[in-house]
């Protein structure tokens, strides 16, 4: 069964925000109002977001064009990135990267939480700009969604909790295994900031090769055959494994003059364009017995000079000292430059301890490919469910 489709305007309320002058103290020195920015919820482990890691007065509320969203209110995020969705678990307002919606009393809140993160894609599609894209109240209001009886929507909404769950703890499985692995990166090195014990830096450059794409003309890509390579985007590189569901192709006949873009087992590969979502940085380590593949523009091979250092830039890249290194903000497109990659300078350990660290992350990889595999599988579950969900088919 089909349901209705109705537009966002004719069931919520759209909401957006705004953000107090920040050289006016009296509109931030009081925790009055919970105010939530678009990196609040990126990185959220939970569709809840139980409260705000900042606040702004009263005072300063009443000055700016902000709205007080009531508890079950849809976090919509309008721009950088565009559809990143959660459900305020209580009372707070955001800045102005929100679309927020309201939901009359016939829509259920985590319905409505499942309808727009499975139709964010969509969404984003409709976004303008120049300088970042973003969708405008407007295109919000007209956004169309099936929605079905209240019942009905609780009872979708029950069964897609369930999948979430499963997916979600498969994917704290692999964070945890993450986690260990951080620490034993300070407890071998010590923080990269801070550099406790005194190491040596160097540049990236000078333990490896550092190359960004080649500009493949889309227009020229062809269908998968046995003559044909394929092509890693920043669409392909995700935080800790690639994706290869929406894939490009080239003809391996016009592969002369760029042959050193092909990608090696071994090879760091990060997304040049918004390389920070809400799952982490977008960077893997390309694995082995993979077909052959070419690196696109935007996108960043780091090769080291020895596979001894795989695992340990791979860390570093990860590192906090890497994040602060780039300066991402909320006001700017995330963006790494070539340049500011080549200039990122890591701390030196000894052979010694590189071997140490290789070894024991060796071990644990072992178990993590298990659970990541696991995790694709509860991933692909839950995006089927969807699919059935919002289709009238579940």
């Amino acid at each position: 069964m089909s349901w209705p489709m109705v537009k966002l305007k004719d069931c919520c309320k759209v909401v957006g925000g705004a953000t107090p002058k920040r050289n006016i103290p009296e509109y931030w020195d009081t925790q009055d109002v919970p105010w939530v920015t678009p990196k609040d919820i990126s990185k959220l482990s939970n569709k809840v977001l139980d409260d705000a890691p900042e606040y702004i007065s009263q005072l300063g509320f009443d000055k700016c064009a902000t709205y007080l969203l009531p508890k079950g209110t849809v976090l919509l995020t309008s721009r950088a990135p565009i559809g990143n969705v959660a459900i305020a678990g209580r009372d707070m307002c955001t800045n102005q990267g929100f679309k927020s919606l309201v939901p009359l009393d016939r829509v259920d809140s985590t319905y409505l939480y499942y309808c727009m993160l499975f139709h964010s894609p969509m969404l984003e599609v409709l976004g303008n700009g120049a300088t970042f894209k973003e969708v405008s109240k407007k295109i919000v209001e007209e956004f169309e969604i099936p929605l079905p009886p209240l019942e009905e929507q609780k009872r979708i909404a029950a069964i897609l909790d369930k999948a979430d769950a499963i997916r979600q703890k498969r994917k704290q499985a692999i964070e945890l295994a993450d986690e260990f692995l951080r620490s034993v990166f300070l407890d071998m090195f010590g923080d990269p900031v801070s550099n406790p014990k005194g190491l040596p830096q160097v540049k990236l450059t000078d333990l490896a090769d550092v190359v960004t794409g080649f500009a493949f003309k889309s227009a020229e890509y062809v269908d998968d055959d046995k003559a044909s390579v394929r092509l890693c985007r920043g669409a392909n590189t995700l935080p800790g494994y690639f994706d290869w569901k929406d894939t490009a192709y080239w003809n391996s006949g016009k592969l002369k003059g760029i042959e050193h873009y092909k990608i090696d087992a071994g090879d760091v590969i990060l997304a040049m364009d918004r390389p920070w979502i809400s799952s982490g940085l977008k960077v893997c380590v390309f694995p082995e017995n993979e077909r052959d593949t070419y690196l696109v523009q935007r996108v960043a091979r780091i090769r080291p000079n020895t596979s001894l250092y795989i695992d340990y830039l791979y860390a570093s890249i990860l590192s906090k000292a890497f994040e602060r290194h780039c300066c991402p903000t909320e006001t700017t497109v995330p963006h790494i430059s070539p340049v500011e990659l080549k200039n990122y300078s890591l701390l030196m350990p000894n052979e010694e301890q590189l071997e140490k660290y290789h070894n024991t992350v060796a071990t644990v990889r072992k178990s993590k490919l298990a659970m990541e595999s696991s995790w694709l599988k509860s991933n692909q579950f839950f995006d089927s469910l969807s699919q059935k969900a919002f289709s009238g088919q579940l």
